[in-house]
Formats: C-alpha cells, sequence, structure tokens
C-alpha cells in the first residue's frame, strides 16, 4: 500500500510540472480543478516542489476576489523527441514540454528492408545526438500497427510488413533512454488532449481519415486499448456487404470505400483522373468546380458521417475531432458528411460538438512525442516502467538535483 501511495504522489508531482509546462503558469487552484485533486494536495505538493527548487512563486493574480500566488516552472528546457513511422519515410521531431516543435526532419526509410530496424535506430540516434541529450525526457515512437504495452513495444504491422518486432527494446538498448511505443492514431489522440481541441475534455473520440481511417478514444482521461492495443480501428468497420476488397481482406470495410487510395480507384473507374494521378489531382478537380469529382468526396461524406454516428451512438464522447491528411479536402466533404451524422445519431447525442482540426505533416511525429510528455498524468500506468523513468528524467531535468523523485 505504502509503494501504491508514493506512486500515486510521484504522479501527481510531474502532473503538476507537466501541466504548468503546457499550459504556463496556474494557481494552486486552478491546478487542482485542472488535475482534478484536492486543494490541500496541491497545496502540500508544491510546498515541495517550491522547496525542491522545481517550482517558482510569480505574480499574484486576481480575477475581482483574493488574489491568487501564481506558479510557474523553473526551468522549461525540456523535451521529448518523436518518430512517425511510415512504409516509406520516418518523421522525427523534438517537442517541448509546452507542446512547440523545436526541430523536425523528414528522412526515406524502407520498412520491408531486411535492415528496417537497424537503419531505424541509426535515423533516431543521430536526430537525438544533435540534441543535448540531458534535456530529453524520452522518444515515442507512432506507427501504423499494434502494439500490446506502451512500454515493451512489440510492433505487429501489416502496413510495414513487420511482425512481433521488439522496436521498443532495441530502441532503448540503442539510445538509453527511455522509449514508448503505441499506434499512431493513439499517439495522436494522447496528443490531442494534451495540447489540441480535447484538452478541456476527458471523452474524447479522435477519427483520422487519409489512406485509411482510424480512431482514438479516450474515456475518462485515459487512452482505450483494448484486449492487445488492438482498439479504435474503425476502418475495418463492415459498411457495405457487396463492397470493395480491403487491404485486411475483407469486404465493404469503411476504409475500402472512404479511403484516399478508394476515392482515386473511383475516380479512374470513371477516367476522371489517369494512372499516374491521385489524391492531389482529384481534390483539384473537385476545387475548380468538376462535379464527378465532388460527388465522390460527397459520397464519402455521407458514408463516413453514418459509421461515425453508430461510433458516436456507442461510445458517447464528448466531442469528436476530425483530422489527417483528408482534411486538405474537407470543405468537399462536409456538408453530405454532417447531414448523415446528425440524422443517424440518437437525440440525447445530436448535439456532440465535431470539430475539424488543419493537418501538417508533422503531426503524426508530434503525437509519437506527447506519449512521453503525458507520462507524467499516468496514473494508470499505462506505459508501465518507461512512465516512471520518464518522471525520474523530469525531476532530474531541474537545476537542483537533489530533488525527491
Amino acid at each position: 500500500m505504502a509503494t501504491a501511495s508514493r506512486n500515486q504522489a510521484d504522479v501527481n508531482r510531474t502532473a503538476i510540472l507537466a501541466h504548468l509546462g503546457a499550459h504556463g503558469p496556474a494557481s494552486r487552484a486552478d491546478l487542482a480543478r485542472a488535475l482534478n485533486v484536492s486543494p490541500a494536495l496541491i497545496t502540500q505538493l508544491s510546498r515541495d516542489l517550491l522547496a525542491d527548487g522545481l517550482l517558482e512563486e510569480l505574480e499574484e493574480a486576481s480575477s475581482g476576489g483574493r488574489p491568487a500566488r501564481m506558479l510557474g516552472l523553473v526551468s522549461r528546457d525540456i523535451t521529448a523527441v518523436g518518430v512517425k513511422v511510415a512504409p516509406d519515410h520516418t518523421a522525427l521531431v523534438e517537442v517541448g514540454i509546452d507542446g512547440v516543435v523545436r526541430r523536425s526532419e523528414v528522412k526515406p526509410f524502407d520498412a520491408v528492408s531486411p535492415l528496417a530496424a537497424s537503419n531505424l535506430i541509426d535515423l533516431v540516434q543521430a536526430f537525438v545526438s544533435a540534441a543535448d541529450s540531458g534535456r530529453i525526457l524520452g522518444v515515442g515512437v507512432g506507427l501504423p500497427g499494434t502494439v500490446a504495452q506502451q512500454g515493451v513495444g512489440v510492433v505487429d504491422s501489416t502496413q510495414l510488413g513487420w511482425n512481433q518486432v521488439p522496436l521498443g527494446e532495441l530502441l532503448r538498448r540503442a539510445l538509453e533512454l527511455p522509449v514508448v511505443v503505441e499506434n499512431n492514431v493513439n499517439a495522436l489522440s494522447v496528443a490531442e488532449q494534451l495540447f489540441g481541441q480535447g484538452r478541456d475534455y476527458q471523452n474524447i473520440l479522435v477519427v483520422t481519415v487519409g489512406n485509411g481511417v482510424g480512431a482514438g478514444l479516450i474515456a475518462d482521461g485515459v487512452i482505450v486499448r483494448g484486449r492487445a492495443g488492438g482498439a479504435g480501428d474503425l476502418g475495418h468497420l463492415p459498411v457495405r456487404e457487396d463492397g470493395p476488397l480491403c487491404q485486411c481482406g475483407n469486404r465493404g470495410c469503411l476504409e475500402a470505400i472512404v479511403g484516399q487510395a478508394a476515392l482515386v480507384n473511383d475516380a479512374r473507374s470513371i477516367r476522371l483522373v489517369g494512372a499516374d494521378e491521385g489524391i492531389d489531382e482529384l481534390r483539384a478537380l473537385a476545387d475548380a468546380g468538376n462535379d464527378e469529382a465532388r460527388e465522390i468526396f460527397a459520397h464519402a461524406g455521407h458514408t463516413l458521417g453514418r459509421a461515425l454516428a453508430g461510433a458516436v451512438n456507442l461510445l458517447d464522447p464528448e466531442i469528436v475531432v476530425l483530422l489527417g491528411e483528408g482534411m486538405a479536402a474537407w470543405g468537399h466533404w462536409a456538408s453530405t458528411f454532417d447531414r448523415a451524422l446528425r440524422s443517424s445519431l440518437v437525440p440525447g447525442k445530436r448535439g456532440t460538438s465535431v470539430v475539424v482540426e488543419s493537418w501538417q505533416d508533422d503531426r503524426w511525429a508530434q503525437g509519437a512525442a506527447a506519449l512521453v510528455l503525458a507520462t507524467p498524468f499516468d496514473a494508470q500506468g499505462v506505459a508501465g516502467d518507461q512512465g516512471r523513468l520518464v518522471r525520474e528524467r523530469l525531476v532530474a531535468s531541474f537545476p537542483d538535483g537533489s530533488a525527491k523523485p
């Protein structure tokens, strides 16, 4: 019991540091509300953190009542590295504790090469070596596939052609840093909760639309991973029994109907785009007013809206966040999507907020970095022993090395 209490105190202490890093200075009352703990506990923990030299008191803030002393971090020069792994490239970012990308790189990568794991380690090592490794809390990796445990990091991925690749262990051994590995949509969901549209919510459904369709669910503030890390595979929701063949081997999956490759195939079947053209050319036609191109996107919007209504009816999120490469053409999806979604929701859920976020290419890697930056809030131990190691590095990153763990 004493160990459990100590672990919870460890999480609460580092959650205060991480919250102030992500959101800036706050009063003790604000911290208690944000972290859902008692004001008395915040007072006790902040006293310890001030004594350890990790926090400092700043100017007073007042909203008309009694002035409140603000707390801030002594140092904000703390970062995490995020790695997005794709079949043909990898993106790497270094992200500050405030969620801002400090630097980024994109490198070619061949996931099916016999030397893929070794080459990936070399790329990550080179990126980490270019920074002050003392300020890096850890490395987060996001990839298309299933990871049974974040803190172990054994990967199965049909897109990458990987089966039981012990990526977490290999990277930890090479880097001598904490490493957390997760499905890329789950990683993006964590980033949305920490820094994005979901930061004020505890129940969030994140849906990505691009070549595939993925979903990540945050329930009561915790990522839902399922039995073996495979929850959220929205793209393989059966939509049409006689639909097109999906890469998973089944017919009529949502991804096989509204994924970007599916839309391009539809356009090619009516000779709207050529064999060497793709989604960019299809979007350009729709932007120029081509009715057939617009109809392809409109049909996809309707199908996605009905499918997502089923997910909302089932999961009951407070907010749905839509993002991904497909958002570049969202103007052509929006009207049919919204009508299909709202008309298919049960009455009590028709007011669910749906927001669409713009997309930048480094968002996947930023989401991977958020896996590390979110571990201070990880009271459930989702990141395993790697979460504990990140929290220890967070405390040790401050000037006073005598800080209590």
